[in-house]
């Protein structure tokens, strides 16, 4: 499945999340590292949620739109 992350850069890293996942964060130093990070952490995620029972949320999806700045 194809879930969203969102990707935010800070000061000294990046971080992200995933709004289907509330609490599944991931951070590092570059961008393509917390890309990384966050594929492994869902992954944990979903396979723990699995193990527990619980149903997995289908990906909600995201949609981009372009404002006048």
């Amino acid at each position: 499945m194809r879930y969203t992350i969102i990707i935010e850069r800070g000061p000294n890293n990046f971080s992200a999340y995933a709004p289907d996942f509330p609490g599944c964060v991931a951070a590092a130093d570059t961008e393509q590292e917390t890309v990384n990070l966050m594929t492994e952490a869902l992954e944990m995620h979903i396979e723990d949620m699995r193990e527990r029972g619980e149903p997995i949320p289908p990906p909600s999806g995201v949609r981009e739109i372009e404002v006048a700045a």
